[in-house]
């Protein structure tokens, strides 16, 4: 997510740590640095030569230019700007008023919409609230049923009145269906359309009719860049859009998309696709965005989905183990892989975790996910004792959990080996012992 952006802007913010003091000259050279990485990520160029222009003014002043930490001061006006150039704050969903309130899901063919909309069900549903998922694409074959398999996938009723009934029709219908029903929110999922086709777009402009929605999202494929931005510009001119879901965030290197369309359109970004699966939807804080970009990590979010992944009674159980001063065992070193796992990909949360997002290009250090899945293989095929008790796994042991996982012996042994330096450095840190088990254990008596 934004990697080559996030490169040449941190490079050019390098040069600048370097200088004691910072004069105009260095200031010019550091933006046209800056405007050519935004350039090359796509982002609109009238949005680029605006965003220089306001980190130029506050950037080249006394204040800044007599500072004693220029450099950090002219990274904090770029931190601050982008994150306005993305609206400034996360934009909420705005769901008040009497139920069911409405919300209506367009966009191009192919952008991920009827996924998207399934994934925002799954979200609402989380926070205690009672979607209902609107089957509104009656051109695309089979778009209803792979709606049903979501609703299905996820616990969300589907309302669906075949491809024979015009959508305004079915729009009117599901708003019925949903007050007899106690729905408090309805998600309409609509056909995919091109912006230039008249037809559809008077369609869609009668569904709205019909609906009445208080949310009326655009979900665009973020890796389209600038084509995203102009869809998204032409969409909001007719429809009146209340925001924008970008989908394929997690494969844009370049960020072009999510840093021009609140600029052009003036409808905020409101939540990002972060893969393929069910729960890969993030609501977008362009202040945390910011900082990823500049590679201040994003904490908040690393903690937040945390919170929502990691099984907190096993988390809790592990701290008081080590409390005790219980030694690291492999069954414990496989559950908390799992358990990190969960997060999603390392090389996403090494990008949240400040400082951290740079040694993702070091050679050597490079992320990879085979290798994790490698050492789940060959800890499955232990026993339970072998996992338990490490010390007993001999050469034939050895050899038969290589056969077992598809690996080879030397695997076995670099993990073993590994393992008992995890271990050890454990017992280390533990070993000054009492007072470090004191404050593992006050953790669970507050």
């Amino acid at each position: 997510m934004f990697e080559s952006l996030s490169q040449r802007l941190q490079s050019v913010f390098q040069k600048l740590k370097g200088r004691g003091k910072l004069s105009e000259q260095d200031v010019d050279q550091a933006l046209r640095e800056v405007r050519l990485a935004l350039l090359e990520a796509d982002v609109n160029f009238k949005v680029v030569r605006e965003f220089l222009a306001r980190v130029r003014e506050r950037a080249v002043g006394q204040e800044v230019l007599q500072s004693l930490s220029p450099a950090q001061q002219v990274i904090k006006i770029v931190h601050e700007e982008l994150a306005a150039l993305m609206g400034g704050s996360h934009a909420r969903l705005e769901l008040g008023g009497a139920p069911p309130v409405a919300v209506l899901m367009a966009g191009l063919q192919g952008s991920g919409k009827t996924t998207v909309t399934a994934k925002l069900a799954r979200m609402l549903k989380a926070q205690g609230r009672r979607p209902l998922l609107v089957a509104g694409d009656v051109y695309r074959p089979a778009a209803i049923r792979q709606l049903q398999v979501l609703g299905e996938q996820i616990g969300v009723a589907v309302f669906e009145m075949g491809q024979e009934t015009p959508p305004p029709v079915i729009a009117e219908k599901a708003l019925a269906h949903a007050k007899l029903h106690g729905n408090d929110v309805v998600l309409m999922d609509t056909a995919g359309r091109l912006h230039v086709d008249e037809e559809l777009m008077d369609e869609i402009q009668q569904i709205k009719e019909a609906l009445n929605p208080a949310e009326i999202l655009l979900v665009v494929d973020a890796m389209t860049g600038q084509d995203a931005v102009n869809v998204a510009e032409a969409f909001h001119a007719r429809l009146g859009l209340t925001g924008v879901i970008l989908t394929k965030l997690d494969g844009d290197a370049r960020g072009g998309a999510a840093l021009s369309i609140r600029a052009v359109t003036g409808a905020p970004v409101k939540f990002v696709g972060t893969g393929e699966k069910l729960d890969a939807l993030e609501p977008f804080h362009p202040e945390r965005i910011a900082s990823r970009i500049l590679g201040m990590g994003d904490v908040l979010t690393l903690i937040e989905r945390a919170q929502e992944t990691l099984d907190q009674e096993k988390s809790r159980k592990m701290v008081e183990k080590l409390a005790r001063g219980d030694d690291l065992t492999l069954e414990d070193f496989l559950e908390q892989m799992q358990q990190v796992r969960k997060m999603g990909p390392l090389d996403q949360l090494l990008g949240m975790i400040p400082g951290m997002s740079s040694l993702k290009n070091v050679p050597g250090l490079e992320v990879d996910e085979r290798e994790l899945r490698r050492v789940e293989a060959i800890i499955q095929s232990m026993t339970p004792e072998e996992r338990r008790n490490p010390a007993i796994i001999d050469g034939s042991r050895r050899r038969r959990i290589a056969r077992g996982s598809g690996t080879r012996v030397q695997d076995v042994n670099r993990l073993l080996k590994q393992f008992e330096q995890t271990r050890a450095m454990m017992r280390h840190l533990m070993g000054g012992g009492k007072r470090s088990r004191r404050l593992l254990g006050s953790l669970f008596k507050r």
